[in-house]
């Protein structure tokens, strides 16, 4: 499990600098703007990217506290800070798994709810949870800026193996 957990953290750092390259490129309007999306704008689901993986589950999991955040609290509100906020906070990952033992692997991660609703959920499987989110909104992110007119990366893991392999 842990090999996986960390090639899903690889790819994690590589779609996400993919993708922040391309957003560099949106303008302030475009990024902004309500487009309909459940965290309604890019910039709110690049926000909430941000939020969710490096402001409430790597605190949950590396440090064993739950940080009181809404999923809707603004972490940064400058476009360039939050893309490179999330570049370089996605390296994180790297260490911190390489850090895990199979015991802890194999346990439960114990935590609260933004609501206050404790849960212990297998450690493992929410960790890769979190890697699992990162890729939905991606998805909905690269939707967005593709129908607003913009050239759009290819984030699909595929592609990052074949990289890896042609660079061997």
């Amino acid at each position: 499990m842990k090999q996986q957990l960390l090639l899903m953290a690889q790819y994690n750092i590589w779609a996400t600098n993919r993708l922040c390259l391309h957003l560099e490129h949106v303008s302030d309007e475009d990024f902004y703007k309500d487009i309909g999306l459940y965290f309604k704008s890019v910039f709110g689901t690049v926000n909430h990217l941000l939020l969710g993986e490096h402001y409430l589950w790597y605190p949950r999991f590396a440090e064993g506290i739950s940080p009181a955040l809404k999923l809707t609290d603004i972490v940064e509100p400058s476009k360039e800070k939050c893309l490179l906020q999330l570049k370089q906070k996605s390296y994180q990952w790297i260490a911190f798994i390489e850090s895990l033992t199979q015991p802890r692997l194999d346990g439960l991660l114990t935590y609260r709810r933004v609501n206050g609703e404790e849960l212990s959920l297998p450690f493992a499987a929410t960790l890769m949870h979190v890697f699992n989110h990162g890729t939905h909104h991606r998805g909905q992110i690269t939707a967005a800026i593709t129908a607003l007119g913009y050239e759009c990366p290819e984030l699909d893991l595929v592609y990052m193996l074949s990289e890896n392999q042609r660079s061997k």
